[in-house]
């Protein structure tokens, strides 16, 4: 349990959020969303005591234990991976030394034999006997192989280092989980063992993630930072953004009586409910549909961005065509042999073990990167906006937001490109900053601001699009290439976007390449598709 008691943080003279009285209790997930910049990761850092608010404080219940997901991959550099998982359960691990410098005494006394017996003790109440084992089954479960467990951290690379370090957090089943973006660089099957283990747990859990489909999976309430409040509701991401807004458009409908406002709000409620009734969270999970209360729906205060591409013109019948493409970095095979025909209405995801493959094949048809063998091909019809992983090269410049999108347009009216940017959340004096101080999640919006620019293409090609965006930029985004009467070739790492805007997916791997039309749910539950997929790697 954590309670927070009229917390209030302020930063100068901009205050965060403050008059924060909010509970946090065993059995519960709390997904915590807003803006970027709205205080998600300093109210994490508030409640591990890592800052100390301006006025209020944070408590636990006695004798409970606090893990905290560690953002800083060098900490451990000079510990074994299975000895910093274990340092994880800060209480075991002393308990551990202490015992251990004491048998190693060469004049081993009674005193230090009465020490060693309490510390014994200790120990085989925190289950210490199986400390090892359990460390050593979590670091499996999180893809870190048993040859690396003896190994120094220093000798990780970054991925493998961010799944020790949730080992470490979720190691001895802490009362209280804090967890800021735990699935960053984890791959699906990782995220995928991550969700059962905390739809599973009893610990009270405090995540931040931009991952819809793991909020969804992993949450039983939202807490939403909005405007400096802080309010919680039951439910999940989901349930949060559909209900407020159906409370949104309620809200304009002026004509509309109350009584029906809420036969339709206790509706929506119910087919909620209904939907995650049937979901692989455990009973005591399912208790939030218990909690939902039509009184809690409000409509969001909440900017989403105009996200709109319109092609000027319809593709044809010949989209692209790839024959014997084949890309390696460095000696590393990419993918090879890769013969693909892309046709009308496809919106095809593009995934591997290594995301260099994907960056690869997307540079190659964009004319940035020679293929190592092979050939590419559009069609006569086909006009392509490119939303590229890496973005510095455009932003090497002194030039203001609205200088840099002009010399994209075919129109350079101030009115009509302040226009796209105002689509993209840019307004007044944030038009005059200079593009090179930009965040990276403002580089993202300008770059979309400019695939948005008429002439529009018909062919939309993006690598890891959501990477930097917001959730409500990642929703709007998402909402539009649904309905996008064009082709999309893109990468993701977001599991909702890639489920609700693929209809194809094509897997890249160096010893083959699996193509298959089918919804990408379907894809990763295959058991025929996991048989190929080990092959191709």
């Amino acid at each position: 349990m954590i309670a927070l008691n009229d917390i209030k943080i302020q930063f100068g003279k901009r205050v965060l959020f403050q008059d924060v009285n909010m509970k946090f209790t065993q059995g519960n997930c709390y997904g915590i969303i807003g803006a970027n910049g709205a205080g998600k990761s300093t109210l994490l850092k508030v409640i591990s005591g890592a800052l100390e608010p301006n006025r209020g404080t944070v408590s636990m219940a006695p004798g409970e234990r606090l893990s905290v997901l560690s953002q800083d991959h060098f900490t451990f550099d000079e510990f074994t991976v299975l000895d910093t998982v274990l340092m994880g359960h800060s209480q075991l691990w002393q308990v551990m030394k202490e015992k251990d410098a004491l048998y190693a005494k060469p004049d081993f006394s009674d005193e230090d034999g009465n020490r060693v017996a309490v510390l014994e003790e200790q120990f085989a109440n925190m289950d210490g006997w199986n400390a090892e084992s359990d460390a050593a089954m979590l670091l499996s479960g999180l893809g870190i192989k048993e040859d690396l467990h003896n190994r120094y951290m220093r000798d990780l690379s970054a991925k493998q280092k961010v799944r020790v370090l949730l080992a470490r957090a979720l190691y001895g089943k802490p009362d209280n989980l804090l967890l800021d973006e735990p699935t960053n660089d984890l791959d699906l099957d990782t995220v995928t063992w991550l969700e059962d283990y905390l739809a599973e747990t009893e610990s009270c859990v405090l995540v931040v993630s931009h991952d819809r489909h793991f909020l969804d999976t992993v949450s039983t309430h939202t807490v939403d930072i909005d405007f400096g409040k802080i309010r919680m509701f039951a439910g999940n991401y989901s349930f949060w953004y559909e209900s407020s807004q159906l409370a949104l458009r309620q809200q304009q409908q002026q004509n509309k009586k109350n009584e029906e406002k809420r036969r339709e709000l206790e509706e929506f409620i119910r087919r909620f409910s209904a939907n995650v009734a049937k979901s692989r969270q455990t009973t005591s999970r399912k208790k939030m549909l218990e909690r939902l209360n039509v009184d809690e729906i409000e409509p969001s205060s909440r900017r989403y961005p105009g996200i709109l591409f319109q092609p000027e013109r319809e593709p044809g019948n010949r989209i692209l065509e790839l024959k014997g493409l084949t890309a390696s970095i460095e000696g590393d095979i990419l993918f090879q042999d890769l013969n693909l025909n892309v046709e009308q209405d496809d919106k095809i995801v593009f995934i591997s073990h290594d995301p260099r493959a994907m960056t690869a094949l997307f540079e190659i048809i964009n004319g940035n990167r020679k293929a190592d063998e092979g050939t590419y091909e559009w069609g006569q019809t086909i006009t392509t906006a490119y939303l590229p992983l890496d973005n510095t090269k455009y932003f090497n410049s002194d030039m203001n937001l609205v200088e840099w999108l002009s010399q994209y347009a075919q129109d350079t009216n101030d009115i009509f490109i302040k226009g796209y940017l105002g689509r993209m959340l840019f307004n007044g004096e944030e038009l005059d900053k200079s593009v090179s101080v930009l965040s990276g999640g403002e580089r993202m919006r300008c770059m979309i601001s400019k695939m948005m620019l008429p002439p529009g293409a018909n062919v939309l090609i993006l690598d890891t699009p959501t990477n930097h965006l917001d959730l409500e930029s990642i929703q709007a985004f998402n909402n539009t290439l649904t309905t996008f009467k064009g082709n999309v070739l893109f990468s993701s790492h977001d599991h909702e976007f890639i489920r609700t805007v693929a209809n194809r997916v094509v897997e890249l791997g160096p010893k083959g390449i699996i193509d298959r039309m089918i919804n990408y749910d379907d894809y990763i539950h295959d058991e025929a598709i996991a048989a190929r997929r080990e092959t191709i790697y």
